[in-house]
């Protein structure tokens, strides 16, 4: 544990990000929440990036060259990535001798690799934010072929930079089980820091009853009818299909209610299906939501859903809902339950009819409803604090950095993290 909340020395750290940061979702508020937690403690942090991307004030960002072919290039898992990376290596590198920061942290796994080589150079630690598996997420986007040739050559890959940093930062248990059981990480270097979220932004109490009408109305929301809340990536592997499907299903069962999908892309897709199903009139698409305008979108549920088919990523959408006190419908997955714990409600994977009774089921106990989101919210105060998470990353820089002897593949006694 960190004790007294200490202010460690300032030290300069050197973040690479190897996606368009900042945008409104998943890796990206992990991202933006560290720096500031870190920047609360006294420490100096300088971000690297793709040349997209949204500047947040107050953070020092650092974006590549556009790519010479294609400037208006959205990043994705596809072949461009690697001139993406190799970019950013490049700049990496140059903002490295020039920053000379005392840590290398490096998000998601092409920030590692080039991490490593920049640790390399300037002789510093290199921390790995591990926010899922490499061939898991390339196969979820359906880049990768599980059964293809290709996929032992990235798997194999993947081995190798788990095996790069000092040490790896994992955003929950069942990421850190991956990385020792599948991958054969040294588990004294893996230690688990779960994604945690600001309850004084995301708190229903700051939302009026003339806020959230204004707003409803604003979305076209008839008055009086409950809401379903889904924040997030639109895509088929976040459940995005079934979600629809339960809504449909609902609808049929001659029940009225709201399903309010926040997020991108693939909108227009998603609108598509959602006609074909004969729920527009129940379904309303936001579109891209700003992390900053989340927490007064979210007031108007009552109810949150996170159909999540990956096993592999983390869900920390789960945290916001849990904060702004909804109940939440999740998957069955180890993710979802190191969150909510006993007090989340879960059904398989995939299952659009599962999904439509168990909402129609808690809209019909809203005593009971209430009494969970109270309980929910309360759980994301206690157990999953910025601030705390700050102070623990703060801690593992200082003891990177105290055992230098660590870079030579020694081992770091962090017994007494918890």
């Amino acid at each position: 544990m960190v004790s007294n909340g200490a202010r460690a020395r300032p030290l300069k750290i050197l973040m690479i990000a190897p996606t368009s940061f900042f945008n409104d979702y998943g890796g990206h508020i992990r991202i933006l929440e560290e720096t500031r937690a870190l920047q609360e403690l006294g420490h100096e942090v300088l971000i690297v990036t793709y040349y997209k991307g949204n500047d947040v004030l107050g953070l020092q960002i650092q974006r590549t060259w556009p790519l010479p072919w294609r400037a208006d290039y959205e990043v994705g898992s596809s072949r461009h990535k690697i001139a993406f990376d190799l970019y950013l290596t490049a700049k990496s590198i140059q903002v490295g001798y020039q920053f000379r920061p005392d840590i290398i942290h490096g998000h998601m796994h092409e920030g590692a690799l080039i991490g490593s080589l920049v640790a390399r150079l300037l002789r510093k630690p290199l921390v790995f934010d591990f926010q899922g598996s490499l061939t898991g997420e390339m196969v979820d986007h359906n880049f990768l072929n599980k059964s293809g040739h290709f996929f032992p050559w990235v798997r194999r890959l993947e081995e190798i930079i788990d095996r790069l940093p000092a040490i790896i930062l994992t955003s929950s248990i069942q990421a850190q089980k991956l990385l020792s059981q599948e991958f054969g990480v040294n588990e004294n270097i893996i230690i688990t820091l779960p994604d945690c979220v600001d309850a004084n932004r995301f708190n229903p109490a700051n939302y009026s009853e003339e806020d959230r009408e204004k707003l409803r109305q604003d979305l076209g929301i008839p008055p009086k009818r409950p809401i379903v809340v889904y924040l997030g990536l639109l895509t088929d592997y976040q459940g995005i299909p079934h979600l629809l499907q339960a809504a449909a299903f609902i609808k049929k069962q001659g029940n009225s209610i709201h399903f309010l999908v926040m997020g991108f892309p693939n909108v227009e897709y998603y609108q598509q299906m959602a006609e074909k199903l004969d729920v527009s009139d129940q379904v309303t698409f936001t579109g891209r939501i700003s992390y900053v305008d989340a927490p007064r979108y979210l007031s108007l549920g009552d109810l949150a859903v996170s159909p999540k088919m990956s096993a592999t990523e983390g869900s920390g959408k789960v945290l916001n809902y849990m904060a702004m006190g909804l109940p939440t419908i999740a998957s069955d997955t180890p993710v979802h339950h190191e969150y909510l714990a006993d007090l989340g409600i879960y059904l398989a994977p995939g299952d659009s009819t599962g999904l439509a009774e168990t909402i129609a089921r808690y809209f019909n106990n809203p005593n009971e409803t209430s009494c969970l989101g109270r309980m929910l919210r309360q759980r994301a105060i206690d157990n999953y604090n910025w601030r705390k998470a700050g102070e623990i990353i703060s801690l593992i820089y200082e003891r990177l950095l105290l055992k230098k002897e660590h870079l030579k593949r020694q081992v770091v006694d962090f017994d007494s993290f918890s």
